[in-house]
């Protein structure tokens, strides 16, 4: 039997991961020697997009491509037809192609897929389902890597833990703290709910989460996380703030008027010298955080974009592992 960092030939959340640790640092080796490798030679991976993405997109092309992978970029709703996902569908629309129908060549064409899809915002259960993802995985009979999803966004918390080892050497636990940020429309919980999912299962740090009362996400993701709804209590002696907006879960897509204000500036960081800021990207300076902020010393939102290509390489590496022949 083939040896793994994974638990699965899929990437979709923390519990396609048997080691997080082996992963990371395995990550992190790839980094330090900038290391490539041929155990992709002969193999192709799709890369699927229904939505926009630039780090997605650029880095998981890198961290194939280092790997000897051939690839092929599929604009889904742009370069081909319209696909439909739910399986009692009277066809009498937009969609022109079944996925049943679709997947199956997919399934021919490559040795691997990875698929970027969000949600409506509209429909908290229909989201929730994942159904374009388990769709693929379904039909397609491939493994298949989440590149961001519904509800999830696996590699980018994967990046965001390998950042957070690069920059943190104390032996204690680092204090982490996702932090709810204002925004000029509603977003996914995808980030946070996938940040809060592999922190607690990683358990390599102390994690708090805080949010004004009204932006409560799944307790499936949040579990024993401890939750803060006063922002400067929450910084308190943080080593590292993770910024991210996100809309309602309960009252599900909305956004509950916020009369406090929760965008971080300089003057709310703790009194840490060290205090690090992340943020996923992209993000609306002046509206989720301050371009001091942004622009300070403090920042390693660079470094996590440049870790999006270790992560990625990180997880094709072990999943092709277990499909060569």
């Amino acid at each position: 039997m083939v040896s793994t960092l994974l638990s699965s030939k899929n990437f979709t959340n923390v519990q396609d991961v048997k080691d997080i640790n082996g992963l990371v640092q395995l990550a992190l080796q790839m980094k330090a020697k900038k290391k490539k490798s041929k155990i992709g030679a002969d193999k192709r991976i799709g890369l699927i997009f229904l939505n926009p993405s630039m780090r997605t997109r650029i880095s998981s092309q890198i961290a194939a491509k280092n790997l000897g992978l051939d690839i092929i970029v599929l604009n889904l709703e742009k370069d081909s037809w319209l696909l439909e996902f739910n399986e009692t569908a009277i066809m009498n629309g937009s969609t022109v192609e079944h996925i049943k129908d679709a997947a199956p060549i997919l399934g021919e064409y490559f040795d691997l897929l990875g698929i970027r899809t969000f949600p409506t915002l509209k429909n908290k259960d229909e989201d929730y389902k994942e159904l374009v993802l388990q769709q693929l995985i379904k039909y397609s009979k491939l493994p298949i890597i989440s590149l961001e999803s519904a509800t999830l966004h696996p590699l980018q918390s994967l990046a965001d833990i390998i950042t957070i080892q690069e920059h943190f050497s104390l032996k204690r636990k680092p204090k982490v703290v996702l932090t709810w940020a204002p925004h000029i429309k509603p977003l996914p919980q995808c980030v946070a709910n996938s940040f809060a999912q592999w922190m607690n299962r990683w358990n390599g740090a102390d994690f708090v989460i805080t949010h004004p009362k009204g932006y409560e996400l799944s307790e499936v993701y949040t579990q024993n996380a401890q939750i803060v709804y006063d922002q400067k209590t929450a910084l308190d002696n943080a080593d590292f703030i993770y910024v991210k907006n996100w809309s309602s879960y309960n009252n599900y897509g909305q956004m509950p008027p916020v009369e406090a204000d929760w965008m971080l500036q300089l003057n709310k960081l703790p009194n840490n010298p060290k205090v690090k800021i992340m943020h996923c990207l992209p993000v609306r300076r002046n509206i989720e955080l301050s371009s001091e902020v942004l622009d300070s010393n403090h920042c390693i939102t660079t470094e996590q974009a440049k870790n999006r290509v270790w992560a990625a390489q990180s997880v094709m590496h072990e999943i092709l592992k277990q499909i060569q022949k």
